[in-house]
């Protein structure tokens, strides 16, 4: 049995749009001789499509690009997923008269469809909301005939159930277990997937082929990596990672040998992390109809990586660097900036904050008058800097891309309306750590950062000799124990009880819990970790529990 791939990069809503690539898809696997081709998970809306399937003629939309592709079909089966009408109450409505609809899959061949199958298992945790959408289909095993073939169909979720959907297709005599997916990227998400799909493989003794988009939508980034696995579990074939591809995998049904193992490299966290970071900056810049970014360059590690991940995304013509030098930096953050600039090949331009800061400040004189200078003057300097870089957004149509880390925005060492300021925040869920880990990995590529910025203490330089270690504790302890509080859900005991001082371990969670409500207005940005701020962690911004 000859399987096709198509592991694409869709958009959301762009019915059009994603119809054409599933065509020039199923064009391309009939040529190969592929019995049959898989589709990502709802190929035809996107994924997630959320609250656009409450709308009406969405739903309708896509069922015509369903029969439209059904059409255009030959003898090739191509299992395309999109949204179906279901039995049901819609999960909108209370009203039974309402129908629902189902995250579904269907087989069309010979200019029709000729089967269909909804997805059982709804996954409602972390960035998921299915629940929210859709009505499960039954749970009763079932197969669909490929070319003499029996063939059990899961989408997604279905697969990672013991005794779920899959024992139920292969009790019913399913010979070969097919995979659609939109399954998001974080770190060690890769190799827990194959272990999976490898354990599923040996249970049922079934080939298994897994299909996945790739891709960035809004915090989400697809990666791709699809794999084969024969029937005593075995890998046989691994898609690459991030990059659009048609694959051809010909497996073994009922004796014979399958092909020969063709396995892409799996690339080291540093690389997958950076090329998620890179393409999730990348579709949502192109997506959403930009034309390019704007950085402001502080001369910091911060920014410097930020301004690299942009020009390797889009290009460094798409790149625009503001240095806004203020009373309290050094010389060196200009000089930094100047040499990042030009090694990346952007353009960079120097608007000094100074005067108007003073303007501010005579301004406010009467208002602030017999207080100390403190974080208000501080973080009015930030916000200058992000007024500025606003109004070069609004003059010329860049998008401002926020430039603080998770570490930064898990405490709240970021300023609110001032370097918050963005329409994406690429580091959002990037740590401190981290954003080392990954500038010195690439600078073994080729030294685009400069040395001087990697090796200087971290400093928001909004008052003299300031340094970040003034207000946190260094960064390796801030980062693990934010791990454990934030990513882990761990109570202040534990984390005291993992070896971490009491009063350091309560000072962080304290920071955490009062600076809820500045995360909820932060930009998006790309999810790289098990729990990122945004879809994954919802904590309430009012409440009074302590633990």
């Amino acid at each position: 049995m000859r399987v096709a791939g198509a592991q694409l990069n869709l958009t959301v809503g762009d019915l059009a749009g994603n119809r054409d690539l599933l065509l020039d898809a199923m064009a391309r696997a009939q040529e190969g001789g592929a019995d049959i081709l898989l589709t990502p998970e709802l190929a035809v809306t996107g994924y997630p499509p959320e609250d656009l399937v409450h709308r009406a003629g969405f739903v309708e939309r896509n069922l015509e690009v369903l029969h439209e592709l059904a059409a255009a079909a030959g003898p090739m089966t191509t299992l395309v997923g999109f949204v179906d009408v279901a039995d049901g109450p819609s999960r909108r409505h209370a009203d039974a008269n309402d129908r629902g609809i189902s995250n579904s899959g269907a087989f069309i061949r010979d200019g029709a469809v000729v089967a269909k199958y909804h997805k059982v298992l709804l996954p409602n945790y972390g960035v998921f909301d299915e629940a929210r959408y859709f009505v499960p289909g039954s749970p009763e095993g079932q197969t669909f005939d490929i070319g003499g073939v029996a063939v059990g169909l899961t989408i997604c979720e279905d697969i990672w159930v013991a005794e779920g959907p899959p024992a139920a297709h292969c009790a019913a005599g399913a010979e070969v277990l097919l995979n659609i997916n939109g399954s998001p990227f974080h770190m060690g998400k890769g190799v827990a997937r194959a272990e999976l799909l490898s354990q599923q493989a040996t249970r049922f003794a079934v080939p298994i082929v897994y299909l996945n988009l790739i891709g960035g939508q809004d915090e989400l980034v697809f990666d791709g990596q699809s794999m084969a696995f024969d029937a005593e579990g075995t890998m046989i074939f691994r898609a690459s990672q991030f990059s659009e591809e048609l694959f051809f995998v010909d497996l073994a049904v009922g004796g014979g040998a399958d092909q020969e193992p063709v396995v892409a490299e799996d690339p080291i966290e540093e690389q997958s992390v950076y090329r998620a970071l890179t393409v999730g900056l990348r579709d949502y810049v192109h997506k959403n109809g930009f034309e390019g970014v704007v950085v402001g360059l502080s001369g910091g590690i911060d920014s410097a990586l930020t301004a690299v991940i942009a020009a390797d995304a889009l290009g460094p013509e798409a790149v625009w660097g503001v240095a806004m030098p203020g009373p309290y930096n050094a010389p060196e953050s200009e000089s930094d900036a100047a040499d990042l600039a030009h090694r990346l090949g952007i353009r960079l331009d120097v608007i000094g904050i100074g005067k108007t800061f003073d303007a501010h400040r005579e301004a406010l004189a009467e208002v602030f008058a017999d207080t100390p200078e403190g974080v208000a003057e501080e973080n009015l300097q930030a916000r200058i800097r992000g007024a500025t870089l606003m109004a070069i957004s609004n003059k010329y149509g860049q998008m401002v891309v926020a430039t603080g880390n998770k570490s930064e925005m898990s405490v709240g060492y970021a300023t609110l309306y001032g370097d918050m300021v963005g329409g994406f925040a690429v580091l959002k869920d990037v740590s401190k750590t981290l954003v080392y880990r990954l500038a010195n990995w690439r600078n073994r590529e080729s030294e685009v950062i400069p040395v001087s910025i990697i090796d200087k203490a971290p400093s928001a330089e909004l008052r003299p000799n300031q340094v970040d270690s003034d207000t946190l504790p260094p960064y390796d302890t801030l980062d693990r124990i934010l791990e454990l509080y934030v990513e882990d859900d761990l109570q202040a005991d534990q984390i005291v009880a993992a070896g971490f001082d009491e009063t350091t371990v309560g000072e962080v969670i304290s920071m955490v819990d009062r600076n809820e409500y500045k995360r909820r207005q932060a930009a998006p940005g790309v999810r790289i970790t098990e729990k990122a701020f945004g879809r994954d962690r919802r904590q309430p911004i009012t409440h009074r529990y302590r633990g």
